[in-house]
């Protein structure tokens, strides 16, 4: 298939994400405050979007308090500076079984499972203009934990942000995810076109080797949106290879931590990097008022 270069490409920061990153940078946010204030810099410095987790200020740790995130969407929608806001709804989808010749029961301190409605309501509250939907099941790094998305549950949840106006970023770590988030539009869950974010090298979904990244772009159907990232060393490289293939980048410090060997960055400094990249091979970074009108996105005040 004959590569398509975006000539528009719009970069959304993942400022913090739920993994164990807190203890290996000091620039990972914590605080609502801080994830806040870190959106805010990483707009400035050019990203359209912002893709947000909150964490326990004290510990670092994931959370998915309604106050936390509440607390950071508004602290970025009054900045000065205007940003896309996307919220993950990615959590209380977690299994840790028990050891391998005994699964059952459950290993509580790393189980957090709830119900479509709650894995929701942040998104009710906040009314984001993006939010995430991990599109499928998978192993990851850990013995025995598993992401787990049922397709019940992806109907469930896509149903609840379709309704509320929310537009859902697929998250798709493997070619699976992808031919089940067509079945999702197919089935009238989520509107067409979709946005798509390719999520490569992630341990144990797709590797980020760019035969596997053609092969998930070819996937993508043409009249969607995607966008695609890798992990740590291999994250600048994908930003050139999704804007080759026709495609928008994601950076951040969900994603890596360095700015080069030895250097710990910052969210900005990482837009940076990419915008830099992206104006050099010939394209213009597009505004998040722009990324609304390709996208079809509604910003509005949250509930209440």
């Amino acid at each position: 298939m004959p590569l398509t270069m975006n000539r528009e490409v719009f970069i959304t920061c993942a400022v913090t994400g739920s993994g164990g990153t807190q203890d290996r940078s000091p620039h990972v946010p914590r605080s609502p405050r801080e994830i806040a204030e870190s959106a805010i810099d990483a707009a400035r410095a050019g990203a359209a979007v912002v893709h947000c987790h909150v964490r326990d200020p004290e510990t670092g740790t994931p959370s998915r308090s309604l106050d936390y995130y509440r607390e950071v969407t508004e602290r970025i929608r009054e900045a000065e500076v205007d940003v896309v806001l996307n919220l993950t709804a990615g959590m209380g989808g977690d299994i840790t079984f028990g050891s391998p010749e005994k699964p059952l029961p459950l290993n509580e301190a790393g189980t957090d499972l709830i119900g479509a409605a709650e894995r929701v309501e942040h998104i009710k509250q906040c009314l984001p203009e993006i939010c995430t939907l991990d599109c499928g099941t998978m192993n990851f790094a850990e013995a025995d934990y598993v992401m787990t998305n049922t397709p019940g549950m992806l109907q469930a949840m896509g149903r609840m942000m379709t309704a509320l106006g929310v537009k859902p970023e697929i998250e798709a770590f493997d070619t699976g995810h992808l031919w089940y988030a067509k079945q999702l539009v197919k089935d009238g869950v989520l509107d067409a076109p979709a946005l798509v974010q390719l999520c490569m090298g992630v341990p144990w979904g797709a590797p980020d080797d760019l035969n596997t990244f053609m092969a998930m772009v070819n996937n993508v159907p043409d009249d969607w949106n995607f966008s695609a990232f890798s992990l740590g060393r291999n994250q600048m490289g994908y930003v050139a290879a999704s804007v080759l293939a026709g495609g928008h980048v994601r950076v951040g410090l969900e994603d890596n931590l360095w700015l080069e060997k030895g250097v710990l960055a910052t969210n900005a400094q990482l837009v940076e990097r990419a915008a830099g990249i992206v104006e050099r091979m010939g394209a213009r970074v597009i505004g998040p008022q722009e990324v609304r009108d390709k996208l079809g996105l509604v910003k509005r005040a949250p509930a209440g």
